[in-house]
């Protein structure tokens, strides 16, 4: 595997804490996920389709919760 491969893996474990990313890319947009069955959906434009996208999530899981 390629440093540049190395550096694009990502880590599906549940996170503990707060991580930092840098990513470099075109168009940034900022959703709430929204219930479909038994996961989650985002819904993303169209002109998107068949291009790489990353996903991070921003807030603790259960935050609502929470609160």
């Amino acid at each position: 595997m390629s440093n540049k491969e190395d550096d694009n893996r990502i880590d599906h474990r549940e996170a503990t804490g707060l991580a930092s990313f840098h990513f470099e890319g075109y168009e940034l947009v900022e959703k709430v996920v929204k219930q479909s069955g038994n996961s989650g959906r985002i819904y993303l434009p169209a002109s998107w389709i068949g291009t790489k996208v990353k996903i991070i999530r921003l807030e603790p899981v259960g935050k609502k919760e929470l609160e």
